[in-house]
């Protein structure tokens, strides 16, 4: 019988008790509190279950508020040698303190302050920590933890999940297994948790898991934190890159308020109802698809960047050609070298090489102008150094391409003509703002492919107005925020940022004889023409 078919099966026992005889059911008592009555956490029937028994490695649980997690996430520590739960600040523990100590009262020698852990008499441990800092992993790196536990999961930071887990290991023959119970994300740090578990969470997913099922991915981490998700079709080792990866299980087990007898009354259902949207359908329905809470001064709002994603299909409109392509590159380092490929407002799956591969510019601009076709503009960013040979190397084939310096002075406007510039990225950014925005007239026509990486790289820039500038953050001082490199949103912002466009150029493409035809695009021109 396997997982489904047994928690199936559990489903049917309350209806077979209510009918069982009374002396039955004192001998079924006494034979469940012999199997229990050692332990200080047996689960709930159904996701908690699910949670337990299942044989994953990474095990996202939850989704709403009041499905149990906490108590999942400490019982948990039961089976393991070593166990450790993070918050993102230690402040936020108190609650996990707490319901640890009144489960494993008696049975552990609690040490509080600076420590904050259990020991039970045979040795093993729980450890409650926080990891508030974007570098606070490392005080945990190096000590050896079979069971981690990443508390409200999509408040860490990628970088910080990707760095630690790599000491989820424990003992031969000692399961190991890393849990993350959340609820969806409420700002852009924790849009990777939509990229992890993309099977069981993202509603476009080609082909989407249901709760409590296992598949089997290659998790390729980058130098910057970021994790690859390369999903196979099941165990084993697979060639990425010419590296041998071994594919590790992952699931993701929903849980909602109803599946907690505990915590569903209608007082606390009643304070979750009141909250305003989206926060209400985060936290009462665990839903994933709802709006994130943006930060105070975020340029692009993350709800744009959603909708351009939605708007997204796999081909260029017909009789639109390549119009720009925006180059951000790596040479020899730790990023990536990311190429965008824009047709109109239509944006191609973006081109990844590892910047470790790539060993001149030459090798670069050739890979790039492999990927061009028609009479696109090529932009290429010039900003640190790396992409002079690269820029080179174009010009030399006599290619359209001017290099991209974000440092530089802007005499461009708003929209609006409000505001101008701080320098050139700020203007680009922000002009990619304009361009999403949903409210201009007509709606945008930006379609962008899916990817939480590019979504978060987006949604990453903060801007201040001085002066009667708009001054949108260094890419230095976002990536040391982030403990990455936004290399996929820096290629699209600089592809949009060059090139003709529907709104203003369609005379640039619309002589072009190889491109195929068709009424609605003409029809599309004329009304272009009336609008002039």
């Amino acid at each position: 019988m396997n997982l489904s078919d047994l928690l199936k099966a559990a489903q049917e026992i309350p209806a077979l008790i209510a009918e069982m005889p009374d002396a039955e059911l004192r001998e079924l008592s006494k034979a469940v509190m012999a199997a229990t009555g050692n332990r200080r956490f047996v689960p709930s029937p159904g996701p908690q279950t699910m949670a337990q028994l299942s044989t994953a490695e990474i095990i996202g649980y939850g989704g709403a508020a009041g499905s149990g997690k906490t108590y999942l996430s400490v019982g948990l520590a039961e089976e393991h040698l070593h166990s450790i739960i993070f918050r993102r600040e230690a402040s936020q523990a108190d609650g996990i303190v707490k319901e640890s100590k009144l489960m494993y009262a008696g049975s552990t020698r609690w040490v509080g302050g600076h420590e904050n852990m259990h020991t039970w008499p045979d040795g093993r441990t729980l450890k409650i920590a926080g990891m508030q800092l974007a570098d606070d992993w490392m005080k945990s790196a190096g000590r050896e933890r079979d069971l981690m536990v990443f508390d409200e999961g999509a408040e860490f930071l990628e970088a910080q999940v990707s760095s630690i887990m790599a000491w989820n290991r424990g003992p031969k023959g000692q399961r190991c297994r890393m849990l993350f119970p959340m609820n969806p994300p409420r700002s852009s740090d924790g849009a990777w948790v939509r990229k992890w578990w993309a099977p069981w969470i993202d509603p476009a997913y080609p082909v989407p898991a249901e709760s409590g099922e296992i598949r089997w991915v290659c998790m390729v981490a980058n130098p910057e934190g970021s994790v690859d998700m390369h999903w196979q079709d099941g165990p084993g080792q697979y060639d990425i890159g010419g590296e041998m990866y071994t594919a590790r299980s992952m699931t993701f087990v929903r849980a909602s308020l109803a599946d907690n007898p505990y915590r569903d009354t209608p007082e606390y259902r009643a304070r979750l109802q009141s909250l305003p949207e989206p926060l209400r359908s985060q936290v009462l329905y665990g839903d994933f698809a709802a709006g994130t809470e943006d930060v105070e001064w975020q340029v692009i709002p993350s709800s744009w960047v959603r909708q351009a994603q939605a708007r997204w299909v796999p081909h260029p409109p017909v009789g639109i050609p390549m119009c720009a392509i925006g180059v951000d590159c790596a040479l020899g380092g730790k990023d990536k070298a990311v190429t965008a490929r824009r047709h109109d407002g239509w944006f191609a799956k973006l081109d990844s090489v590892d910047g470790r591969k790539i060993k001149h510019g030459a090798e670069l601009g050739g890979h790039v102008m492999s990927l061009r076709t028609g009479n696109a503009r090529i932009i290429v960013d010039a900003g640190g150094g790396w992409g002079a040979d690269c820029h080179a190397h174009l010009a030399r084939n006599q290619l359209p391409v001017e290099s991209y310096h974000g440092i530089k002075p802007s005499m461009a406007r708003t929209r609006e003509g409000l505001h101008g510039f701080f320098n050139t990225r700020s203007q680009a950014i922000w002009q990619f703002r304009e361009a999403l925005d949903p409210n201009q007239p007509g709606g945008s026509r930006i379609m962008l492919p899916p990817g939480a990486t590019l979504a978060a790289d987006l949604c990453a820039p903060r801007y201040d107005e001085v002066k009667g500038q708009i001054r949108v953050e260094s890419k230095v001082d976002v990536c040391a925020r982030l403990k990455r490199s936004t290399d996929e949103g820096d290629a699209v912002v600089m592809c949009w940022h060059v090139g003709a466009k529907m709104a203003d150029s369609y005379h640039k493409w619309q002589g072009d004889k190889a491109l195929p035809t068709s009424t609605g695009t003409r029809s599309l021109s004329a009304r272009i023409r009336g609008r002039k």
